[in-house]
């Protein structure tokens, strides 16, 4: 197959370039503009393979995508280019809601264009996939998990823009007959993760012996997923998925935040001492972010039961394989952080 990933330089669309190169025999166009979060060494060696092209386009620019799919002539879309930082949607949301909600519309119409003037067997083997996440939701108290039928609360403008682009990429199958795929997925990390994210940041700011910003109370609860995991579930869905279905993708990894921040500071006493003592004593509680949902938690039995995808990392181990990547790929984080991002608080409204 042909394959043409949006945000291909991003970590989980880098994730998903290095999986399709290293473990089918597909062809992938990379459509990334490389953006501060945007990174081809995150590619590894699927940078250089003749099974891998880079195209630094904007997917709002409809003529150069149509340039592309005509060129190149997919069998699918798998769009992962979005703006994903909570806290930068906090601070200003207009690269929000143009590159997650006008971007993907000018993908969709594109899309469209371009399946239309497939011939019979193109039109049947041709899909649309988006990929998003399990903020649309809102938040969860105690119990309970998100389905694929549970309606749409978006807290953060973040959160808002991706479930717009939810909403579109519906409407465009069930208006235009395009055949799409959608997933949702929870919190992703592993390797390749942009450090303005809470386990990278954590690693990197307490290999510095810098403080260790928790917000609130540190109580709020995510579901992790492995970036490998979800890469391979990605892959499952355009195999084995039907048009117009939405899948949850998750790690049934629920953490609290502090439990995440404790454990990294364990990995790192076992792995890098400090001389100045325990990581955990560079923990420092500050003001929540505001609107910050309390709890997150996928349900993923659909995705196992039709498709037969389920994780194969579990957090613990899956966290200490991440804390050694990032002590072995010093080089990697050290050259992102020299630009435009060195650590700071965002989010603050």
């Amino acid at each position: 197959m042909k394959i043409l990933v949006t945000g291909g330089a991003g970590f989980i669309g880098s994730a998903v370039v290095r999986h399709i190169v290293r473990d089918t025999d597909w062809t992938v166009a990379n459509v990334d503009k490389l953006t501060y979060a945007g990174n081809l060494e995150s590619l590894a060696a699927a940078r250089d393979s003749d099974r891998h092209t880079h195209f630094k386009v904007d997917i709002v620019d409809r003529a150069a995508i149509d340039g592309i799919l005509s060129s190149f002539r997919p069998d699918a879309i798998l769009h992962l280019a979005a703006e994903s930082h909570v806290d930068r949607s906090i601070d200003g949301a207009d690269p929000f809601i143009e590159t997650n909600i006008r971007g993907t519309y000018v993908l969709l119409e594109a899309a469209l264009a371009y399946w239309r003037g497939l011939d019979a067997d193109g039109r049947a083997r041709f899909r649309f996939q988006h990929i998003s996440t399990d903020e649309v939701f809102g938040s969860l108290g105690a119990t309970g998990r998100f389905s694929e039928t549970t309606p749409y609360a978006p807290n953060s403008p973040y959160a808002a823009s991706k479930a717009a682009s939810d909403h579109l990429v519906r409407a465009w199958h069930h208006t235009h007959g395009l055949p799409t795929l959608a997933t949702n997925c929870s919190n992703n990390y592993g390797p390749y993760h942009f450090p303005e994210k809470l386990i990278p940041l954590v690693i990197i700011r307490a290999l510095r012996g810098q403080a260790l910003p928790v917000y609130g109370k540190g109580d709020n609860v995510r579901d992790w997923l492995h970036v490998e995991d979800h890469a391979e579930a990605l892959t499952t869905v355009l195999r084995r998925g039907r048009p117009g279905e939405t899948y949850n993708v998750g790690g049934d990894s629920e953490r609290r935040n502090i439990e995440v921040v404790r454990g990294i500071c364990r990995l790192l006493d076992e792995m890098r001492p400090d001389s100045a003592g325990p990581h955990e004593r560079l923990i420092q509680f500050v003001t929540d972010r505001p609107g910050h949902d309390a709890r997150y938690a996928i349900d993923a039995a659909k995705i196992r039961r039709e498709l037969g995808w389920q994780p194969r990392h579990d957090f613990d181990s899956g966290l200490r394989d991440t804390v050694r990547w990032y002590l072995d790929n010093t080089g990697w984080w050290e050259r992102v952080m020299s630009g435009a991002y060195r650590g700071e608080r965002l989010g603050l409204g």
